[in-house]
């Protein structure tokens, strides 16, 4: 059962930075693809990016050249440092596997942009 703990989340002003980290637990974390969703209010969760096993990335459109995403597997971590952040943007943050599918979904990490 892979554990997931999301941190970094908080309240900025637009056109600020966050780095957002995910600890994953319970996984051989170097081989998976992780990604990273978000649920902003009212609305269904939806990917973010994901970054593979081989440290190549995708994004979503709405993210693409703001944010990024960045994995440390000797401490089984993946990153997503966001910048030039936009109202748009306030969510909860989450992380999960993505080649095996979602698992069990961690608390998040809520973000939120003020404009």
């Amino acid at each position: 059962q892979v554990q997931l703990v999301e941190s970094g989340g908080g309240l900025v002003q637009a056109g600020g930075s966050l780095r957002l980290s995910c600890v994953a637990f319970g996984t051989v974390f170097r081989i998976r693809t992780m990604a990273w969703y978000r649920q902003a209010p009212g609305k269904q969760r939806e990917l973010v990016g994901t970054i593979a096993s081989s440290f190549m990335t995708t994004y979503v459109d709405s993210v693409k050249g703001r944010f990024t995403i960045s994995r440390d597997n000797s401490k089984n971590t993946v990153y997503l440092q966001m910048i030039m952040l936009k109202p748009e943007d306030t969510a909860v943050y989450y992380c999960n596997t993505y080649d095996i599918g979602p698992g069990a979904w961690g608390q998040g990490t809520l973000v939120t942009v003020s404009s």
